[in-house]
């Protein structure tokens, strides 16, 4: 598969290193988003001496071996070859790669660095002094890199012996619609709508969908068999990406099944769920939702909602159906599993939907001195609109577009602007200074002049990377 979107983080990187005397660089973020990925393709676009260590489950002594055994590449000066003769220490391994960047950088990437830390716990200490050495490093450039969320934070803490000795901090996040739609080029805008409600923007699930072959066919394959992948993965996210001893599945569970609450999760749970929500939301895997217009420290309107689509299909949609599937039933309850999505599409697309007014804005495409867009209600969960676009001309926000998402394949714009007019007096007196913005599957029919309207086309069309 060919590499695609990460444009800012590959310029983020490359601007890293022609930085002068630049300190290491930290990637971080969930698995399988494609950190390894993307750091390979940065290796291979500055065609750098690049000695690439990927972590194992190995002892010291053996990690050193397999990174002698990498090294030996770039080995230029000296009469030392580390295949002959392994690195003893990881100060002998840092030393000799900078000699080998005396004159020419070096990239020396360590990925899946806290498991080096279980061998080797003494590594950020090594590294802080040789950071520190007063005869420099050379040209050697130290890229860090982890999915172990809870040593990648700790790593970043004031105690901690690598603090402040970062230039570059990077969290890679999943692809947005516009960005996972890359991986879909073969589908229709409608299909890759629906892929991404299903599986999100994690670029290993998305290579996972054949698109020579049916919706059905996708899913009984990767979720509707004992055993399948997308089983496996959920199973996987739940086990893993938070530190155990934070309860993150049971929260995760809790939310799924509408405790959506702060009060509410505490309860579900038997304890104090903020600590994990922070986490679960620094990962997006949960996304705190208030109306657009209040203020996060002020507000008690705040709900929270599983943000990844592949995380709210497993524990919503399919877990319905898990004790079916487990029996060997898949063939016959997959259909019934699409006719069940249209709650979860909906709200999949609805952020699909911001997410595109986003882009419009940051674009310019919106008018000036956008400054938020998200969704709003009134006091007790009334009147509740998709999308509102707020401006600031003069240090006060106003909303300047308001908007309703439908997962329908055709909607008339004229009737759900009557309702959005009537949702949107109760926001602002001034609706008809208003843009009203329609967003449907595949068509919006009867749109008015002036009428902003948005189908998976725009969201989910092809760009150039």
């Amino acid at each position: 598969m060919d590499f695609v979107n990460r444009v800012d983080e590959l310029a983020q990187l490359q601007e890293w290193w022609e930085t002068p005397e630049v300190r290491p660089a930290l990637i971080w973020g969930r698995r399988r988003v494609g950190k390894t990925a993307l750091i390979a393709e940065f290796a291979a676009r500055t065609r750098a001496r690049t000695v690439f260590h990927i972590a194992g489950t190995r002892s010291a002594t053996a990690e050193l071996v397999a990174l002698s055994q990498r090294a030996t590449a770039v080995t230029s000066r000296g009469r030392r070859s580390p295949s002959d003769r392994p690195y003893e220490s990881w100060d002998d391994a840092l030393d000799h790669l900078a000699e080998q960047a005396a004159d020419e950088p070096v990239l020396l990437v360590l990925d899946e660095f806290p498991e080096l830390i279980q061998s080797s716990p003494e590594l950020p200490g090594v590294l802080r002094a040789f950071l520190d050495h007063p005869v420099g490093t050379g040209r050697l450039r130290i890229l860090i890199c982890g999915s172990a969320v809870r040593t990648m934070l700790a790593m970043q803490e004031y105690r901690a012996p690598l603090y402040g000795r970062f230039d570059l901090v990077m969290q890679v996040h999943p692809f947005r619609p516009h960005e996972a739609a890359q991986l879909l080029p073969n589908l229709s805008p409608a299909d890759r709508a629906f892929v991404y409600g299903v599986l999100g923007g994690t670029p290993l699930y998305l290579s996972w969908w054949r698109q020579d072959v049916s919706i059905q066919k996708n899913l009984l394959r990767l979720a509707c068999r004992p055993g399948a992948r997308l089983l496996a993965e959920g199973e996987l996210v739940l086990a893993t990406e938070v530190d155990p001893g934070d309860y993150p599945a049971a929260v995760l569970e809790a939310i799924a099944t509408g405790k959506t609450r702060h009060h509410e999760i505490a309860d579900a749970v038997g304890a104090e769920p903020s600590r994990t929500l922070r986490r679960l939301r620094q990962l997006r895997l949960v996304e705190q939702l208030l109306p657009v217009t209040e203020s996060e420290r002020r507000t008690r309107r705040k709900i929270y909602q599983i943000s990844d689509p592949f995380l709210a299909f497993f524990l919503g949609p399919l877990q319905r159906y898990r004790t079916e599937i487990e029996q060997g039933l898949g063939e016959r309850i997959v259909d019934a599993l699409i006719d069940s999505l249209s709650e979860h599409m909906g709200r999949i697309y609805e952020e699909a939907f911001r997410n595109h007014l986003r882009r419009l804005a940051a674009a310019g495409d919106l008018g000036r001195r956008v400054v938020a867009v998200g969704p709003w209600w009134s006091e007790g969960g009334q009147d509740q609109i998709d999308a509102v676009v707020l401006s600031e001309p003069d240090r006060t926000r106003v909303p300047v577009l308001v908007g309703e998402s439908k997962w329908s394949r055709k909607v008339d714009a004229r009737r759900l602007r009557a309702k959005l007019t009537a949702k949107a007096s109760k926001l602002t007196d001034d609706v008809d200074t208003l843009t009203y913005a329609i967003c449907a599957r595949d068509e919006v029919t009867n749109a008015d002049e002036g009428v902003l309207t948005v189908t998976a086309a725009d969201i989910y069309g092809l760009a150039e990377n």
